[in-house]
């Protein structure tokens, strides 16, 4: 099975400390949520997982192998994909086009890169879209071209930095319908960062969660819900009061 770790993994900025010895490690076939309250680190880690930044201090190792402070490009190509808080694609080119790049971009041929973004559209719903411009969808339709984009990098394990960001509860429950079956259908395991609990806590078999830039809390859902030092620092006493409720 294949299974991605970080290890006592620290980020320091200038006078800051983002990252402080944090631990995790993602399965083959199951979901990691990472939450927090803002500036907790959890962005800076999906950036030092993905090659964005180099770690200060700790390892990050998929399959066995060392990925450790490698540039983004390898580490894609080792099977590491992600996306953005903010939604990144090519405005001006199309659709389709967006989705082709990030396939050719872990050395894919064209023609394979073309049938792996059709594919990807489809699974996402995003084939009646596929000859528009990126610059003509509509915001929930742009964060699910960020998925299909990163997963036609054809990942082991997918890093979403904020995937429900901006979106309503209807979205954010197709959202939930698209995700919650990929890693058992594709092989992957998931890493998911977001502040929407209603989606973390249905789509999620784990969370993780840190508060200035260390961990201070893991388990269940069901079980971080119940934790004093994250009910205090992000859920707040009163969903604290409702996990416990609901136990």
């Amino acid at each position: 099975m294949s299974t991605l770790v970080v290890h006592e993994v620290s980020k320091n900025f200038v006078g800051l400390r983002a990252l402080d010895a944090v631990s995790l490690e993602i399965r083959q076939g199951e979901i990691l949520g990472l939450i927090g309250p803002n500036g907790s680190g959890k962005t800076t880690l999906i950036n030092v997982v993905s090659g964005r930044l180099p770690p200060t201090a700790g390892r990050i190792v998929a399959d066995g192998a060392d990925l450790t402070a490698r540039p983004a490009h390898q580490i894609a190509r080792a099977g590491i994909a992600r996306t953005f808080q903010r939604v990144r694609l090519f405005n001006e080119l199309t659709v389709l086009e967006n989705v082709e790049v990030a396939a050719a971009s872990v050395g894919n041929s064209r023609r394979e890169a073309a049938r792996i973004a059709w594919t990807m559209l489809e699974e996402l719903g995003l084939c009646g879209w596929a000859r528009r411009l990126a610059s003509e969808l509509p915001y929930g339709h742009e964060r699910r071209v960020e998925v299909a984009r990163a997963l036609a990098m054809r990942p082991k394990f997918l890093l979403l930095d904020e995937p429900a960001a901006g979106l309503d509860e209807q979205e954010s429950d197709e959202l939930l319908r698209i995700l919650a079956p990929m890693p058992t259908a594709k092989g992957l395991g998931m890493l998911v960062v977001d502040h929407h609990m209603n989606l973390i806590m249905r789509l999620c078999h784990r969370l993780q969660v840190l508060n200035y830039g260390k961990t201070i809390g893991a388990g269940s859902p069901a079980e971080v819900r119940k934790i004093p030092e994250v009910i205090e620092a992000y859920l707040g006493s009163r969903a604290g009061e409702r996990g416990r409720a609901q136990a």
